[in-house]
């Protein structure tokens, strides 16, 4: 099965951080990532940006809004996407995530938008 690990990170929690201890917690998820990697499980890991796009077509119309939204309460900070692990080890993996300290991460099973 498929899972992906979500890293849900409070509002401002970046900005709260200096340079160093930002240094430091994108080395740990990139530790993180290659245990993960040398397990065989990791089929795709990112960083995600604060700022995105949504964009919506109805009726035909196109509309692109651009972020961050002010409604947005947390930051998807960026996500691991792993492949051939069950239920019970996605969320031993979240636990061990490093975010786990300072965000959630948010556990979602990957499939078709149907089921």
């Amino acid at each position: 099965m498929g899972y992906m690990l979500l890293i849900v990170e409070p509002p401002g929690q970046r900005e709260d951080r200096d340079l160093a201890a930002g240094q430091e917690a994108f080395a740990q998820m990139q530790a993180f990532a290659g245990r993960l990697q040398a397990e065989g499980v990791l089929a795709g890991v990112n960083a995600l940006k604060r700022a995105g796009t949504r964009v919506t077509k109805r009726d035909g119309r196109v509309q692109a809004l651009d972020g961050p939204f002010a409604e947005t309460k947390e930051l998807v900070g960026g996500y691991f996407l792993l492949e051939g692990v069950s239920r019970e080890r996605a969320l031993q993996l979240a636990a061990d995530c490093p975010a786990a300290a300072w965000a959630t991460v948010e556990v979602r099973e990957t499939g078709t938008c149907y089921e």
